[in-house]
C-alpha cells in the first residue's frame, strides 16, 4: 500500500489536507466497538475466531498507542508451521523466482490464506525487533502480505499504527517476547518514491530539495529509541510521513546557510483535557550562529494524531 499522495499538489494545499487525520489516501480500519470493549477488559482472545483477535495467551490490557516506523519480517511461530509452508511451496509453481518472491507468491493465493494466519510479523526498528503485530480486523492480513514485499530493498519502510498491549509470552512466537500491538492502519512505501511525492517548492532545485528530504526524514526515524510508542515519537513520526511542510522549511533553511541543529517536543501550553505538544525544529546559521526556530502543533490524545497548528516561527518564552 503507498503514503499518502503528495505530489500534484501545492505545498500549501497539502499542508491544508494532511491537518485531518482521517485522509482517504491510507487504508484504515475503524476499530470495532466489541472487540475494544473486550481488549479493555483484559479479555484473552484467541487466534483463528471471526472476530480477528489477538492469538492464545495475549490478554489485551491496553495501555498506549502507537505510530511507528520500522519493517514487517515474517517469522514461523512453531515448526510446524514452517513444515506446512515447506510442503505447500513444494506442490506450486515457483521456478525462476526468489525465496523471498516464491513466499510473497505463495502467501497471496487465497488457498493459503490459513498460512498468512499462522506466522508471526514482527516490527522491526532500525534492525531490532519492537512489536508483535495482529490485526484488529482479518481483512487486514492482506496488508501485511503486501508488506513482505516479493523484492524488498533496504529503503522500504512500513508504517503501523494501532494499540499496544502486554508483552507476548514466549510459547506465542517462537520464544520472542516484545510487546503485542493490535494494527488499525498499516501502509507500505519506499523513501525515495516517497520523496519525489513530496510537493517541491518551485525555488529549490530538485536535486537539492530531494536531498534535504531524505537526510531529514532518516535523522526522524534513527532518534534514540524512537519505537513510537511515547507521545514525543509519535508527534515526530506523524509529521515525517503526512505532513510535508517541514521539507519544504528544511530545504529553504539550508538554502540560507543554515543547518538543523535539534528536533525537540514539549508539552503545549494548549494541553488541558487533550494531550498536545509543539514540536520545534531549530536550525543554527553556519557562519553567524543565529538560531531560527520553527514549530508545528500535533493533538496525540488519540491514536490517530493530527495537525492544531501548521508550521509558524517559534520564539522562546
Amino acid at each position: 500500500m503507498e503514503p499518502p499522495e503528495m505530489s500534484g499538489q501545492s505545498a500549501h494545499q497539502a499542508a491544508e489536507e494532511v491537518s485531518s487525520p482521517m485522509r482517504a489516501t491510507s487504508p484504515m480500519t475503524q476499530m470495532g466497538a466489541p472487540l475494544l470493549r473486550q481488549a479493555e477488559e483484559g479479555i484473552s482472545l484467541r487466534d483463528g475466531d471471526a472476530s480477528g483477535s489477538p492469538p492464545p495467551g495475549a490478554a489485551m490490557a491496553i495501555s498506549s498507542y502507537v505510530y511507528a516506523l520500522g519493517r514487517v519480517e515474517p517469522r514461523f511461530p512453531r515448526l510446524a508451521v514452517e513444515k506446512e509452508l515447506a510442503q505447500v511451496i513444494g506442490r506450486a509453481e515457483t521456478t525462476g523466482l526468489t525465496d523471498r518472491q516464491t513466499l510473497h507468491a505463495v502467501l497471496s493465493q487465497r488457498q493459503n490464506r490459513y498460512l498468512v494466519r499462522q506466522l508471526c510479523y514482527v516490527l522491526t526498528i532500525e534492525g531490532l525487533e519492537t512489536y508483535l503485530l495482529h490485526p484488529r480486523d482479518p481483512a487486514d492480513f492482506d496488508l501485511l502480505v503486501e508488506a513482505l514485499r516479493p523484492a524488498p530493498r533496504p529503503t522500504d519502510v512500513d508504517v503501523v499504527i494501532g494499540m499496544r498491549g502486554p508483552i507476548a509470552p514466549p510459547e506465542l512466537c517462537n520464544g520472542l517476547m516484545v510487546p503485542i500491538v493490535i494494527v488499525d492502519q498499516i501502509y507500505s512505501f519506499d523513501i525515495d518514491a516517497f520523496i519525489r511525492s513530496i510537493p517541491r517548492p518551485e525555488q529549490i532545485p530538485a536535486e537539492q530539495f530531494e536531498a534535504t528530504a531524505e537526510e531529514l526524514f532518516m535523522r526522524i526515524m534513527q532518534l534514540a529509541d524512537n519505537a513510537g510508542a511515547t507521545d514525543d515519537h509519535r508527534a515526530l513520526n506523524y509529521l515525517v510521513v503526512r505532513y510535508p511542510a517541514i521539507y519544504a522549511t528544511a530545504a529553504e533553511a539550508f538554502g540560507r546557510n543554515s543547518s538543523l541543529t535539534a528536533v525537540e517536543v514539549r508539552p503545549s501550553r494548549l494541553s488541558g483535557v487533550r494531550r498536545i505538544v509543539d514540536v520545534i525544529f531549530s536550525y543554527t546559521n553556519r557562519q553567524t550562529d543565529v538560531v531560527e526556530k520553527f514549530f508545528v502543533r500535533v493533538d496525540v490524545t488519540e491514536e490517530f494524531p493530527f495537525l492544531v497548528t501548521r508550521q509558524q516561527p517559534y520564539y522562546d518564552h
